[in-house]
């Protein structure tokens, strides 16, 4: 890191540098006999960071392979192995690349050991079980309860925090040697922070227009996902949000070569092998998409040292809400970055987040008149998005949006 001057570098040079640092220290760390951890994307790394056990994460290495268009085949081999289509796209890629080690994408090491938090979706515990299994290496799992009330009770955070002691003793079985607990407070301070900067900066989306493009953001994620627990993540991100601040200042859109004239949520994961039809189609509409739950998926902050609030923090993220949660966040976001449409990503591979989104956007359409159009794709899976419905669905979406702006004007 020292013959790099992070000063001289913008936020966008900065995250393809880390990304790809990133996934070099593991292989090199690899390489060495140092130990390689496999993670589901908003685990507790700060276990593993403590421990100086380096962590990929397979979600961000399949999305990779997607955007690039290296899928399919994998998706076949996954499905010649018996995996069905009806399973996460992300899993069946995965498991594929298990296999066959070879991809379009950056390669990641084999792990020695996987860690998994269900707070995202239960898909993940088959999918880390057969890895484990196949490897015969170590499984560690936080199970987080689903939380059907409003408020996340306190037995659900008791019961987190009872797990994350397990895994410090688990981890001291595997590295042959005692827990840091100096190391750990410092990385939970790191990760913290991290998260509120990540935050920070992605709430810059409210003003008008947006200096930041949503699919920006995707691009963004990558670092969040795969360095919360490193400093360099942090910098990164207050560098964005200084350069977003100077954007706004200056009433710099986002969107680059057009003018905002409309402004959207985008509700579900990106349809990563379609990234840049799904953008440029908005693009040409002049629609910003700038609310996204995203953000507030990775804003896990707590107070540095505090066990039980970081338990609280990993249990209370958004795809683990009440159907009622899940409501209240969308419509804040709606608010908050000021938009007049939703787009919903009805996702063949993710049951979690679709399987909900018929009632959130009957909610959403009743408390804010918000139109809402919905089309079918696929996390990782090109198989399962028409270019053609998508174009339909958002020509439908800004014809209601002009209407409304209609109304609008004549109040």
């Amino acid at each position: 890191m020292s013959e790099i001057n992070f000063d001289e570098m913008t936020s966008k040079q900065m995250l393809e540098y880390l990304v790809a640092k990133n996934m070099e220290d593991a292989r090199q760390a690899k390489a060495k006999g140092g130990l390689v951890c496999w993670s589901s994307s908003i685990a507790p790394c700060e276990f593993c960071e403590a421990m100086g056990i380096y962590t990929v994460y397979p979600e961000n290495h399949v999305v990779g392979i997607a955007a690039r268009g290296g899928a399919p085949e994998l998706l076949e081999h996954a499905e010649r192995k018996g995996y069905s289509n009806d399973i996460c796209g992300y899993a069946r890629v995965n498991l594929a690349y298990m296999d066959v080690q070879k991809c379009i994408s950056e390669e990641i090491p084999l792990p020695d050991l996987v860690l998994l938090c269900n707070n995202i979706c239960e898909t993940l515990l088959k999918w880390y079980e057969n890895i484990a299994h196949t490897l015969n290496i170590p499984l560690l799992i936080v199970d987080v309860p689903y939380n059907h009330e409003s408020e996340v009770t306190e037995e659900n955070v008791a019961y987190v925090e009872a797990q994350f002691k397990r895994i410090i003793e688990q981890l001291e079985d595997i590295t042959n040697r005692p827990f840091d607990y100096d190391k750990f407070e410092e990385v939970m301070k790191i990760a913290s922070q991290n998260a509120k900067d990540w935050y920070d900066a992605t709430a810059l989306c409210s003003a008008v227009p947006s200096p930041l493009s949503g699919f920006d953001m995707f691009n963004y994620m990558a670092l969040i996902v795969c360095m919360r627990g490193k400093a360099e993540c942090g910098i990164t991100f207050r560098k964005l949000k200084a350069e977003l601040e100077e954007k706004a200042a200056n009433k710099i859109c986002g969107l680059k070569g057009a003018e905002e004239q409309h402004r959207i949520m985008w509700d579900g994961i990106a349809c990563w092998p379609y990234l840049s039809h799904t953008y440029k189609v908005l693009k040409n509409h002049g629609v910003n998409m700038v609310g996204s739950t995203y953000p507030s998926a990775w804003a896990l902050m707590y107070t540095p040292g505090d066990l039980n609030g970081m338990a609280r923090a990993y249990t209370s993220m958004g795809n683990n809400l009440s159907l009622k949660g899940q409501i209240d966040l969308r419509e804040s976001i709606i608010r908050d970055t000021k938009c007049g449409g939703v787009i919903m990503h009805m996702n063949r591979s993710c049951k979690m987040c679709d399987f909900l989104q018929h009632e959130i956007g009957e909610a959403v359409t009743s408390d804010m008149r918000v139109p809402i159009t919905t089309f079918d794709g696929d996390q990782a899976d090109p198989r399962n998005y028409s270019k053609a419905q998508y174009e339909t669905r958002i020509e439908a979406l800004v014809e209601m949006m002009n209407e409304q702006k209609r109304e609008g004007g004549d109040q």
